[in-house]
């Protein structure tokens, strides 16, 4: 098992949902961070283009003002994020300025052109340090200044050499990017993130119950052929599936319908030629030859009795009712202790069982039987509740079971015992009956080795009520 397949959920509902929603927030980081990194970049374009505009007119305006006028001119034109200057030299020694600031100067190069010498350089100064001989730039506002980085230390200026061969320099920081709106654009995208995931959990929902309805019905359907249909409404898909299963179950119903029929006929068939034999029999005088051919002919009984109950373990008339399961238990008990068998019975059970009570009978006989024929004579038998079910384990003192053929011995016509005769082993559809029986009501039966020695053979019943097929 992989790290991946140990962290998803096992049930199909929970993988299809963390890869749906896992997609899903993927989806929204992605788009949030492509959303906020074109807004800012947006957004500095346009502050460049508008800075860029700003100071190409404010370097017109200035050259055009006489020279008393411009101090309080410069004054009028400064705002939060410029700062303007006549009493700075040229910069011969300044840095170029960083690439943030590439498509600001490109602007200003456009603005300004050949009518004004210039140059975008840098200063390694803190920009809102204020200087006792310049107007400082305003910080912004506390509340802001806690939710931005700290400026870069860097002093981006702009210098144009007007035509009276003065130097204006115009010191630009950019405004810091609106945090409202990416807050605004965060919290609306996981407002729909939100309103997704709870339609996507509706949806896989929806998509996933048809499955565990296919599962309730095909585990019910082992128990009874003739539960109610499947709803065929929903999506196209789901309902095909619905009919194909009622078809299915109705094909079933059909052949389990079409055996029995013809269980009868063969047991009428089989019957009839040796009641024929039996009445050519009477006829007959007494002699050996006739007593093997009376022998012959009840064993051939019993093995078509065997075979036919076999054939027909989980298609019984025979209706479940509530049963004593430990009342039934003592009498196949007394029944085998009338064999020459020394058995005991221990445990108890309280709450009836619904059951078919003649074929769970035939069942418990025919597994202590074979603990009596290959246990040593000794049986005990317990009876007990555990996990919502009642469990009857049958315990021999025999040489038990090779473990490779504890599960082979459940098939029809398997026999451990070697001579094949009647009478050391018989038709080798004991335990294939049993099985059967109590499959057909919704248990189990099954054998295992004993520690101290021995085999056990336990049957386990649901002790819920349910219906049983019939």
């Amino acid at each position: 098992m992989t790290w991946a397949s140990r962290l998803l959920p096992r049930t199909l509902f929970g993988q299809i949902l963390c890869v749906l929603l896992g997609g899903l927030l993927l989806a929204n980081a992605l788009g949030l961070w492509l959303v906020v990194e074109d807004r800012v970049r947006l957004s500095r374009q346009m502050r460049s283009d508008y800075a860029a505009t700003r100071l190409a007119e404010s370097v017109a305006l200035v050259d055009e003002t006489p020279a008393a006028g411009r101090e309080r001119l410069l004054r009028m034109l400064e705002s939060p994020s410029t700062r303007l200057s006549l009493d700075e030299p040229w910069y011969d020694d300044a840095k170029t300025v960083p690439d943030d600031f590439d498509a600001f100067a490109q602007r200003v190069g456009e603005r300004l052109g050949a009518r004004f010498e210039h140059q975008v350089v840098r200063r390694e100064q803190d920009m809102l340090t204020p200087r006792d001989d310049m107007h400082p730039l305003r910080p912004p506002p506390p509340k802001l200044a806690r939710l931005l980085p700290a400026p870069p230390a860097i002093d981006v200026s702009t210098q144009a050499r007007l035509s009276d061969g003065s130097v204006l320099t115009f010191r630009y920081s950019p405004p810091p990017p609106p945090v409202d709106r990416p807050l605004r654009i965060i919290v609306g995208l996981l407002l729909v993130a939100l309103v997704v995931s709870v339609l996507s959990v509706w949806v896989v929902r929806r998509l996933t119950r048809p499955l565990a309805m296919f599962a309730r019905a095909a585990d019910g359907l082992a128990r009874d052929l003739d539960q109610a249909p499947l709803d065929t409404g929903g999506p196209r898909e789901v309902a095909g599936a619905a009919h194909a299963f009622n078809r299915m179950q109705g094909a079933l119903r059909a052949l389990i319908q079409t055996r029995a029929q013809a269980l009868a006929g063969v047991s009428h068939d089989l019957r009839l030629p040796i009641t024929r034999v039996r009445l050519r029999l009477e006829q007959l005088p007494d002699s050996p030859v006739r007593e093997a051919i009376e022998r012959d002919l009840a064993e051939m009984e019993t093995l078509i009795d065997d075979t036919l109950a076999f054939l027909r373990a989980g298609d019984s008339s025979e209706s479940a009712a509530p049963t004593r399961l430990d009342a039934l238990v003592e009498g196949v008990a007394d029944d085998i202790a009338a064999l020459g068998a020394d058995i005991e019975v221990s445990g108890s059970l309280a709450q009836p069982v619904l059951l078919r009570p003649a074929l769970t009978r035939r069942a418990l006989a025919n597994l202590m039987d074979n603990a009596r024929r290959y246990g040593g004579g000794r049986v005990r038998v317990t009876l007990s509740s555990a996990n919502g079910e009642a469990r009857i384990d049958i315990d021999d003192d025999g040489p038990g079971i090779p473990e490779g053929e504890l599960e082979r011995v459940f098939e029809p016509y398997v026999r451990l015992e070697a001579s094949r005769a009647r009478h050391t082993g018989g038709s080798g559809l004991g335990l294939a009956i049993s099985r059967a029986v109590i499959r057909a009501q919704g248990g189990e039966v099954t054998l295992s080795r004993r520690a101290e020695g021995g085999l056990r053979a336990r049957v386990a019943l649901p002790l819920q009520v349910r219906k049983a097929a019939g």
